[in-house]
Parts: C-alpha cells; sequence; structure tokens
C-alpha cells in the first residue's frame, strides 16, 4: 500500500515525517538503510499529434531503489513496461516521439523501516528544491496476494498512521486473488505523484 500522510496542523513536512517515524520506532520498527522513487514525465511530441491527429499522452518513466536493476514506464489507465535500467537511453533516441517535461519530475526519498514481516518506507515528495508531501509505503513481506493480507495491513497501519490510514488502492480491485506485483506498487506512486502535482497547482489561501 502506498499512500500519502497529510502534514500535521502547525508542522512542517520534516517534522510530521519524523513523528511519523518515531511512532514506528516506539513500535520497534528498525531502520534498514534508505530508499528512493523517481518519476520523469514525458509527452507525446507536437510532431505526432499534428502528423497523427492524436491526442497527446502522458508517459512516466520510473525507477525504484529497490529494483535497481528495472526502469518502469507507465501509461495513465494503461500499461506498465517492465524495462532493464538502461531504457532511460532509449528515451533520449525517441525524443522525436516523447519529450521529457524536465520541470515535471517528482521523487520520493526517506528512510526503510522493518517491522517483524512489514517493510515500511517514510518518504518526503520532493518537486525540484522543495518538499510537496509523505508517502508511506507498507508492504507485508511473506504475503503476495493482496486480498489474503489487507486486513492485517490496515491494522498494522492503523497503529502508526491513525486516522490517516488509507482505504484499499484502486489496484488492488483489478487483482482480486492474483499475485501482486513490483508493477503494481509503482501504479500506485504514479497516482500519488500526480495527485501532489494537482494539489500544487491549486493556489491555496493562507499558505505562507
Amino acid at each position: 500500500s502506498v499512500a500519502q500522510v497529510p502534514v500535521a496542523e502547525g508542522k512542517s513536512v520534516q517534522q510530521t515525517v519524523e513523528i511519523l517515524t518515531r511512532k514506528l520506532e516506539l513500535l520497534g520498527a528498525e531502520k534498514q538503510g534508505t530508499f528512493c522513487v523517481d518519476c520523469e514525465t514525458y509527452h507525446t511530441a507536437a510532431s505526432t499529434i499534428s502528423s497523427q491527429g492524436q491526442t497527446g499522452k502522458l508517459m512516466y518513466v520510473m525507477h525504484n531503489s529497490e529494483y535497481p536493476l528495472s526502469c518502469f514506464a507507465l501509461f495513465e489507465n494503461g500499461p506498465c513496461l517492465i524495462a532493464d535500467a538502461n531504457f532511460d537511453i532509449l528515451m533520449v533516441k525517441l525524443k522525436g516521439f516523447f519529450q521529457n517535461a524536465k520541470a515535471n519530475k517528482i521523487e520520493s526519498r526517506g528512510t526503510r523501516y522493518q517491522y517483524c514481516d512489514f517493510l515500511v518506507k517514510v518518504g518526503t515528495v520532493t518537486m525540484g528544491p522543495s518538499a510537496r508531501g509523505i508517502s508511506v509505503e507498507v508492504e507485508y513481506c511473506p504475503c503476495v496476494i493482496a486480498n489474503d493480507c489487507w486486513s492485517l495491513l490496515i491494522e498494522f497501519m492503523q497503529s502508526f498512521m491513525g486516522n490517516h490510514t488509507p482505504g484499499i488502492p484502486s489496484v488492488f480491485g483489478t487483482k482480486h486473488d492474483s499475485i501482486y506485483s513490483p508493477a503494481d506498487t509503482m501504479v500506485q506512486y504514479m497516482e500519488l505523484f500526480n495527485k501532489i502535482r494537482k494539489q500544487q497547482q491549486v493556489p491555496v489561501a493562507g499558505i505562507r
């Protein structure tokens, strides 16, 4: 499960991350290094749209430190391609078809925690130099069928996320009893990043 946790009232992103990690450490979770998930946005080149009369599509090229030899290419509401890490070089060659929206690079990085059979990653989501939000990824390592362990995940997440425990991810709805894969995690990160991007586009009164 990958979810966004709102910033606590009167606190900064960093302070909220510290509150979450302190709760995890009080439970007995141990630090297991760091993690990073990044996402670059590519849009269909203008020449391709005009020559083929198609509407522009966005493609997200993502990396996850948990899978260092892989690169994930995702279309919104579409397939997820899992390729070798040198897929990025191929994207440079495809610049006639897909162009990098450089200003849109977004990433989440933070600390990995192990608690019994659970792996928890609390990350700060950044776009450019500024922190934009908080992500929490929770994995129950012994189980590969999402529906078999969802109630257990919920119970564990409530112990440190409280009211901010997420509902069942949309990606689970299509999985039912099939095997969960790394691509399912990346789809959730893509949805989270897009949600955070949209939140930034809405001017909010009272933020200084």
